[in-house]
């Protein structure tokens, strides 16, 4: 069997698949955060969920984690405390099965393949703390040259706007991105962003135009993955997609805004594209389990 972990800030989801794809068990857990405490966690989920599986073997390991990674090293995992971790080679030394590592929201494009395969590229979209997406074409990650391919969050859409963290101005991840609103929106809660999102509905200035730059920027998005890729599928999922619906029809309704006057943009459909990732997907642990290798592409 195969095992897949998807390592969140506070989450760590893991998954045992069985040779045919069908998930044989799943287990959510804590994450720890730092070196060891990365390391900790997922060794003792891939524990636990094997246990669960029962007596096959494992195969092999597929981690998908926020940061940068190579394959074998994850870099710049902030939410963390990960500046630089060889991490397969620690999940090697105590598991004794080939570990591959890949960025989560890459890992989640393929899950979500995984799980409803069609014909044609699909891009994930990652509406959560920052913006990024994942594309999947003939059933294989496109990571591009470096693999940045996917970035997106890092576009520059408003020259006017508010600073990113990455030092651009503009970008959509500072207009539309979880961390980059709550900040904007400064009021302590469990979920700024549906306080915000609510506040904006009873007509709060600051919120009517936070939540503006919200649709503003998930919806340059989207239209940036249908003119680079024009995938069939853009699955949106991330902490903010939590919000199902009613995110999906207010960032829907900005794309019929801004293509009222563009024949061009209204043949795309990107509306009838859109699709959220269910609340609860294993798609990232999935897709992490089906990475052997990091392939050119």
């Amino acid at each position: 069997m195969r095992i897949g972990l998807d390592v969140g800030g506070s989450k760590t989801d893991a998954v045992a698949v069985a040779a045919d794809g069908s998930i044989l068990a799943r287990r959510r857990s804590a994450t720890e955060r730092g070196d060891v405490g990365v390391v900790d966690s997922i060794v003792a989920a891939v524990e636990a969920v094997s246990t669960r599986a029962g007596s096959l073997s494992i195969t092999s390991i597929g981690i998908g984690i926020p940061g940068q990674t190579d394959g074998r090293t994850v870099r710049h995992a902030v939410n963390l405390d990960v500046r630089e971790l060889p991490l397969a080679d620690a999940v090697e030394a105590r598991c004794g099965a080939p570990v591959a590592v890949e960025n989560d929201v890459k890992a989640a494009a393929l899950g979500a393949h995984a799980l409803a395969p069609a014909a044609g590229p699909l891009a994930l979209l990652n509406l959560g703390t920052g913006i990024a997406a994942g594309v999947v074409v003939d059933g294989r990650l496109w990571r591009g040259a470096g693999g940045a391919a996917g970035e997106i969050g890092h576009v520059p859409i408003d020259p006017a706007g508010p600073v990113c963290a990455c030092g651009q101005t503009g970008c959509i991840e500072a207009l539309a991105g979880g961390r980059a609103l709550a900040a904007r929106w400064a009021r302590p809660g469990a979920f700024p962003v549906r306080d915000l999102l609510d506040a904006a509905d009873e007509g709060h200035p600051l919120a009517l135009r936070l939540r503006a730059d919200f649709v503003r920027g998930a919806a340059a998005a989207i239209r940036l993955l249908a003119l680079a890729v024009d995938p069939r599928r853009i699955v949106l999922a991330g902490g903010l997609a939590a919000l199902g619906d009613r995110m999906a029809d207010i960032v829907s309704e900005e794309l019929r805004r801004s293509s009222a006057a563009s024949g061009f943009l209204r043949s795309l459909h990107l509306g009838e594209r859109i699709e959220v990732l269910p609340a609860g997907s294993p798609a990232a642990a999935l897709g992490a389990s089906l990475i052997d290798a990091p392939v050119p592409v």
